[in-house]
């Protein structure tokens, strides 16, 4: 009985090592730009670091806006 309890506790920490290594392989640097209706960059935000689910969370939103006046497009840039 020992031994299944050993080798379940083996077997989570296995589980939790690997998904912990996947979370950190997987960031990218994003960062705010404007650019205005010439397609010239006009303004560029300071990056920040994203990983795993953060990451996923910040691409989905995408916030893409488009000011009428001027026709300048801001957006979110991510390396």
């Amino acid at each position: 009985m020992k031994r299944k309890i050993y080798s379940a506790i083996l077997f989570l920490f296995i589980a939790f090592g690997f998904s912990a290594c996947e979370a950190l392989n997987d960031c990218e640097t994003c960062k705010v730009i404007t650019k205005d209706s010439n397609g010239n960059i006009t303004d560029t935000g300071a990056g920040a670091e994203y990983c795993g689910a953060a990451l996923i969370s910040f691409k989905a939103i995408n916030p893409t806006v488009t000011d009428p006046v001027t026709g300048s497009v801001t957006y979110l840039e991510c390396n």
